[in-house]
Parts: structure tokens; sequence; C-alpha cells
């Protein structure tokens, strides 16, 4: 199988024979991040059917882009602007063909569990920052990627990333449901 062969191969390496036509070198990429992009598309569009389409369209993408695609930093850096793009836009769609009605049916359950309560609260607490605190919050925090990284992935200031992430972690550490977490 492609990803015992190449398992110690670098990304970039991959990437420069898939360039040359080497299918087993993509399929090796795909089984290195298929299961981070299917977590990302997830946190984006909440919908297991939804993020398999997106992993899809993800990885059509990339094979779209051979054989001059070219990896200028991480291979996560490079695919967390596709994803989301893709993921978000999966959701516009969706949302533009269901009614109102369906949209409230399937509106999961709140969690009542004690051992579930501390995830419901931290879940909570990070539906509660602007989009643009948590999606940098969860890119540094979930994603493991350096702020450098993200700034190049959102095509942002990397004093701007770093503002966000401050003003995240603060919103958070005054969050009573939260506060645990930070001085415990």
């Amino acid at each position: 199988m492609a990803e015992h062969r190449f398992a110690m191969e670098s990304d970039e390496r991959l990437i420069e024979l898939a360039n040359k036509g080497d299918a087993e070198a993509f399929e090796a990429l795909y089984y290195r991040y298929r299961d981070w992009v299917y977590r990302l598309a997830w946190r984006f569009t909440g919908d297991r059917d939804l993020s398999l389409d997106v992993l899809q369209e993800t990885f059509m993408y990339l094979l779209k882009k051979l054989p001059k695609l070219e990896l200028r930093a991480r291979m996560r850096t490079l695919l967390y602007p596709v994803v989301k793009h893709l993921a978000l836009s999966a959701v516009h769609r969706k949302r533009r063909f269901i009614s109102n009605d369906e949209t409230v049916s399937e509106a999961p359950a709140p969690l009542v569990k004690d051992a579930e309560s501390s995830r419901a609260e931290l879940a909570a607490a990070l539906g509660g920052l602007p989009e643009e605190q948590r999606e940098i919050l969860l890119m540094r925090f979930v994603d493991g990627l350096a702020l450098e990284e993200i700034a190049v992935a959102l095509e942002l200031a990397s004093g701007t990333v770093k503002s966000r992430l401050y003003r995240a972690l603060e919103t958070l550490r005054e969050d009573g449901r939260v506060r645990k977490y930070f001085f415990e």
C-alpha cells in the first residue's frame, strides 16, 4: 500500500513525485491528511455527509493542481483555506434547500449527562466567540498550527492573528463556564 511505501517521505517529496505522475505518492498524501481534512470539514459543517463531500472535493482540487502543485508552507497550511471554502460553500448550498421547519427539527438535543456537561460548556463558550476568534483559536490549539502558519492560511497579518487569539483567550478566561480550564 502506498501509505506504507512512502511513510518516511516528506510532503514536499510526495508532491514532487505526484507532479511527475506517481499516483501512489498522491495516494500517500491522501492517507496522511484525510482524517484531518474530514475533522476540519466537520468543524465547519457539523454534518457527516457534507464533511465526506468536502474531503473528496479537497483532494480533487489538489489533483487538478498537478503537475504544477507547489508546497510553499506546511501541507495543513495549504489545505486549510481550501477545506474552509469548500465546507462553507457546502453548508450554504444545503441551507438553500432546507426549510426552516426541517432545520429546527434537525437541531441536536441539549446534553444533560454530567460526563458530557464540561464538554458542552466548553462548546457553548467557544460557540459564543466571534467566528474570526474561534477559527484562530481552533487552528492554534486543535490543529496545532503555528501563528505564522495561521496568518498564511487565512491571509492575515501576524499581528492580527495574535490579537484575535489573545482576545479569544481573554474572553474564555472571563467565562465562568470554562474558567476552570485556565486556573486549575
